[in-house]
């Protein structure tokens, strides 16, 4: 075999996976087909270190986002990434709302965040006195990270532990070899070229089906498809409103539209749900109604916000495999054991938490290659 080890996607996930990986002594090579590493899904996100309350008690994205958050402050610390723990409101807008609240608040205790607290709407406001609510669930574990910091300091983790990266890669063609094993075509600068590896980690993102097909007829389970979904921000003008995280509870397909700071100090609103039949980072806002429709959402937990005090931001694109309008799915990381290919592990649907929880899924993902067959 060329290398041990071949990581596919560059991502926070990919990096993390490959950290772990050569942590555990193994030679890696990470390959990343932009340029740069983490500039699709990792690079635009809203930055937000999870607690863990919203995940069904007893699934990954619940035990990986509950273990990630603390392994992320951990490293960030250590690595002087910065890291901010804000602490999070999720708020009631309405009486109606509030059995949802507690819910979640239930949810969260099962999940090993116990730190929560149910709030009055007077309690919310002498916290934040411009939000607007019925009540509100306090988060304090909540934090907000550097995220290009983030990737960095992985990267060079990665590297000091004998990782090799290559970038601007794009891999064209998997094969499972007969005698055990991957073959691994790339394409780099119109040059192609063969690789061979004992084990293959594909966390390629937005390319995960794609990647995944190239050896279905080789696995015993179906890949997962993959759905688009766009998540644009606005970013706010003047001074911020808010000190903490303000969340309103979950929606269709996501979290809600959410105020949130970066660790700079910049003040943020979104992302909201645009599901996207191919992959799309065009800020989409033609004739305002986006904007209205911010203004709106906001408009129930904050109704200072004024439309002309919101600009367009960024667009972030998350693959989901929870299909539109059906129940959020839980990550899918599937092992060996899961589709019997020895040597493979497969990422698919890694969204949020997924920033929260990649160290986590680093440390997973390398338990799964470590674990014996059968």
């Amino acid at each position: 075999m060329d290398i041990e080890t071949i990581v596919v996607g560059g991502g926070v996930v990919g990096l993390a996976s490959a950290k772990a990986l050569a942590a555990c002594g193994r030679e890696v090579l990470l390959i990343e087909r932009r340029t740069r590493l983490g500039q699709e899904t990792s690079a635009r996100s809203s930055e937000v270190v999870h607690a863990g309350l919203y995940y069904p008690p007893g699934s990954l994205k619940a035990r990986l986002c509950v273990e990630g958050r603390q392994r992320l402050g951990d490293f960030c610390r250590a690595a002087g990434v910065p890291y901010a723990p804000l602490g999070k409101l999720i708020v009631a807008a309405s009486d109606a709302e509030i059995a949802d609240l507690e819910g979640l608040a239930g949810r969260a205790r099962a999940n090993g965040v116990t730190d929560v607290r149910l709030l009055s709407a007077a309690e919310a406001r002498r916290l934040e006195p411009a939000l607007a609510c019925t009540a509100a669930l306090h988060a304090p574990a909540s934090a907000v990270v550097d995220s290009t910091g983030y990737l960095l300091a992985l990267e060079a983790r990665f590297i000091d532990l004998g990782g090799l990266v290559a970038v601007g890669t794009t891999v064209v063609g998997l094969q499972a070899l007969s005698g055990g094993g991957f073959g691994v075509r790339t394409l780099a600068n119109g040059a192609e070229t063969a690789l061979t590896c004992r084990d293959l980690v594909l966390a390629g993102g937005l390319e995960a089906t794609h990647l995944g097909r190239m050896l279905a007829s080789h696995l015993s389970t179906p890949v997962p498809e993959t759905h688009y979904a766009k998540g644009h921000y606005f970013a706010l003008a003047g001074p911020p409103p808010f000190s903490r995280l303000v969340y309103p509870l979950p929606g269709d397909g996501g979290l809600g539209i959410h105020f949130t700071l970066s660790t700079a100090g910049e003040a943020r609103f979104g992302p909201d749900v645009a599901w996207c039949g191919t992959p799309s980072l065009t800020f989409d806002d033609p004739d305002g109604r986006r904007r209205a429709a911010f203004v709106a959402a906001i408009r129930r937990y904050w109704p200072g916000v004024r439309e002309e005090g919101l600009a367009p931001a960024f667009v972030g694109l998350r693959p989901k495999i929870g299909a539109p309008g059906g129940p959020a799915a839980d990550f899918a990381i599937h092992g060996p054991r899961h589709h019997g290919c020895a040597g493979l592990v497969a990422l698919y649907g890694i969204e949020s938490p997924g920033l929260t929880a990649s160290l986590a899924i680093g440390h997973h993902v390398a338990d799964l290659l470590s674990a014996p067959a059968g």
